[in-house]
């Protein structure tokens, strides 16, 4: 039985990309569901992210559960990595860090409509939350980098972001004997780009929130959650919200189309996935953003144009799932989300 849902489950996600997408909302709540009572029959399935690929699995693996306490790293690596995140001299004109952009502070990100670089350039799109960013099968709105290290390079070069380049930056870097000495202990050939990266993303990688209500309420406390938000994560499961936002991190292994059910006019402008692909099936598409620690990253989607958390639930059931939600489920949503939010511990020095 298991082999025989695992390949109907990658036969039916291979040829999503060419139907209805109204269809393919039904389909992906029925899949959801059909998932969450059978999960324990399947073993993972080796990742997809093709380029062009819409609304697919990165793992075939839905099942919601607990983020781990901590995963493994370099502990040396990390300290580097985190002095680097707070370096302004990674940007251009020193003014600006990763930090600057992904306060730890404030959920990760900024609390800013669209992000803003070195001297005020403006994004185009809502700045993310860094934690929990490990458990992304892609980073960024479009699903442009595969790993964190990659990640972690684009900003530092970015015109409108940190606005630097690579020779600028180790230039920099290099007249530090601290970051020297670092660097040539930790690595063969000093300070490099991908040096640089490297230790950024191991840092990142100790960027995640687990140990939240809903984790406790996964491990077996009944009491983690409020009647309110048990009664949200019931509804967050029948009204089909988790035929996108599952796995892990509630969200981050999978792309999907903004507007399958309704245009929504404020959130059809940006071309998504499709500026990535040059597929036209992938204009308007983007990566399903992760729901831990929603109820602390406002405003919300892509473009940063909803500012509260029950605007976004009322939206989403509308343009995603066709369905008009009252106020009493957009409430009870709300507070299954705002179980959501983890705890982050800074890595022992």
């Amino acid at each position: 039985m298991s082999k025989l849902f695992k390949n109907c489950f990658k036969t039916c996600f291979k040829t999503l990309s060419s139907l209805d997408w109204r269809f393919v909302a039904l389909l992906l709540t029925v899949l959801a569901l059909l998932a969450a009572l059978i999960a324990p029959l399947l073993a993972p399935v080796s990742p997809s992210s093709e380029a062009g690929t819409t609304a697919t699995l990165a793992s075939y693996d839905s099942t919601i559960r607990p983020l781990p306490l901590a995963l493994k790293t370099n502990p040396a690596l990390v300290r580097l990595g985190k002095q680097l995140y707070f370096e302004k001299r990674l940007s251009a004109d020193d003014s600006l860090s990763c930090h600057d952009c992904h306060d730890l502070k404030r959920g990760g990100a900024d609390g800013r409509i669209v992000g803003k670089g070195i001297r005020g350039a403006l994004g185009d799109r809502n700045v993310p939350t860094v934690f929990n960013a490990p458990f992304n099968f892609l980073q960024f709105w479009d699903g442009r980098s595969r790993t964190l290290e990659d990640q972690a390079a684009m900003p530092i070069v970015e015109a409108d972001e940190m606005g630097s380049s690579w020779p600028q930056v180790l230039e920099k870097l290099g007249r530090d004997p601290g970051y020297r000495e670092r660097f040539n202990t930790l690595f063969s050939d000093g300070i490099t780009p991908a040096n640089i990266t490297r230790a950024l993303a191991e840092f990142e990688r100790t960027l995640i929130t687990p140990n939240a209500p809903f984790d406790r309420f996964l491990r077996g406390d009944e009491q983690a959650l409020s009647v309110q938000a048990r009664q949200g994560w019931q509804i967050f499961q029948t009204r089909g919200c988790v035929a996108c936002h599952q796995g892990i991190n509630i969200g981050g292994n999978l792309f999907q189309k903004i507007g399958v059910m309704a245009r929504q006019d404020a959130l059809s402008t940006d071309p998504g996935r499709f500026a990535v692909t040059g597929r036209e099936e992938d204009r308007h598409v983007f990566k399903v953003p992760s729901l831990r620690n929603v109820g602390v990253t406002a405003p919300y989607f892509h473009n940063g144009s909803v500012a509260t958390l029950e605007e976004a639930v009322r939206i989403m059931g509308r343009v995603q799932l066709g369905v008009t939600l009252d106020d009493t489920e957009i409430t009870s949503l709300a507070a299954f989300l705002h179980s959501l939010t983890g705890q982050y511990r800074e890595p022992s020095p």
